[in-house]
């Protein structure tokens, strides 16, 4: 008679002040500057506080991995090759994606408050973490912001039973009155590839339609599942291969096709990424657009519900329910990620992270 599966074991639940002062310090104990670090430990802790654990903390032996491979750059020459007055090219030198997307919208935001829109384009990054992070940074400050990134081919293009296109993210976000921001922020796959790195980490099945496994077959273990499938077949793989050609080629940066083509360093991992900043002031009154924003949400919420459905969400409302709950109570960690983590603390000789009270 087999064993009945064992129940997972048990979250470990860390504050989130302890969960960024860990993260700052492994990244600081692996040679990056702290200013920068505090960055990144600041972006990857608001994706878990906003429960996208997908993109938070248990991306950090991934960041080390790329460290060790030389593909991350922990002292980079972040230089300004192309600037206008609405617009700013980033050579980010292999920079931390946090460090090298947080440098681009600042400096889109400052050209949109002159020109009333800024445009940042970031050539040569690595992996840009949670695109809501820099889109919601401009809505803060009461701008519209658009964010995209392009990466490595991993995705199945339309059609196809291979890596084409990446999971490439899109992120857009708006100020809003008493609701706060609207702020989507998505993977052009039907699941972002952390789902599933994730899921294997984990053990958590994984439903049909999600990925397929090396040989293109598709898949519901989560062992074997390695290749997303793009959202909407056609729309996701389109919309993917549209910002690998509105980011990567207009940074002269290409990815995809020295990858397909099997180039020496097709496979050498980088990204490179796109943000867009509107000033409100200048097109209307901010202040309306905000009422607005809540009066277009009211309506929406009004609507008939379908059968089940107890609550019509707005792009980021969760993550923002997620934010004051885990704020409050904190972060649930898996123990895989715990165990990770345990590693990443013996290495670099970093205090283990303590548990909420």
């Amino acid at each position: 008679m087999s064993e009945p599966p064992r129940a997972a074991a048990p979250a470990t639940t860390v504050t989130a002040g302890a969960l960024h002062r860990f993260t700052r310090d492994v990244f600081v104990r692996a040679g990056m500057p702290e200013v920068d670090a505090a960055v990144v430990a600041d972006v990857l802790v608001w994706a878990d506080l906003r429960g996208v654990d997908t993109h938070g903390v248990s991306r950090i032996p991934m960041y080390l991995r790329l460290i060790d491979d030389g593909d991350l750059n922990l002292t980079p020459s972040i230089k300004i090759r192309t600037e206008t007055s609405a617009s700013i090219l980033v050579d980010a030198d292999r920079a931390a994606g946090p460090i090298a997307m947080t440098t681009a919208m600042n400096a889109a935001m400052r050209k949109a408050r002159d020109a009333g829109v800024g445009l940042g384009l970031v050539r040569a990054t690595t992996h840009t973490a949670a695109l809501g992070y820099y889109t919601l940074m401009a809505a803060q400050e009461g701008m519209a912001a658009v964010a995209l990134a392009a990466s490595m081919p991993f995705m199945a293009y339309h059609g196809t039973r291979a890596p084409g296109v990446s999971t490439n993210p899109l992120s857009i976000a708006v100020p809003g009155g008493e609701r706060g921001p609207v702020v989507l922020d998505m993977a052009t796959g039907v699941v972002a590839r952390g789902k599933l790195v994730q899921a294997r980490k984990t053990g958590q099945p994984i439903p049909p339609g999600w990925a397929l496994d090396r040989d293109g077959n598709p898949t519901t273990d989560p062992q074997a599942a390695l290749i997303p499938l793009p959202l909407g077949g056609p729309k996701g793989s389109g919309l993917s291969l549209m910002i690998e050609l509105i980011t990567s080629l207009v940074v002269s940066n290409p990815i995809i096709a020295g990858a397909l083509e099997g180039e020496a360093d097709g496979h050498r991992h980088r990204q490179n990424g796109l943000v867009l900043a509107i000033d409100l002031r200048r097109f209307g009154d901010p202040e309306v657009f905000r009422s607005e924003v809540d009066r277009v949400i009211a309506a929406l919420k009004a609507l008939p519900r379908a059968p089940g459905v107890l609550e019509i969400l707005m792009p980021g409302e969760r993550g923002a329910r997620a934010l004051a709950a885990r704020t409050r109570d904190g972060i649930p960690l898996p123990r895989p990620i715990v165990d990770e983590l345990r590693g990443v603390a013996a290495r670099f000789g970093v205090g283990m992270l303590p548990s909420a009270p």
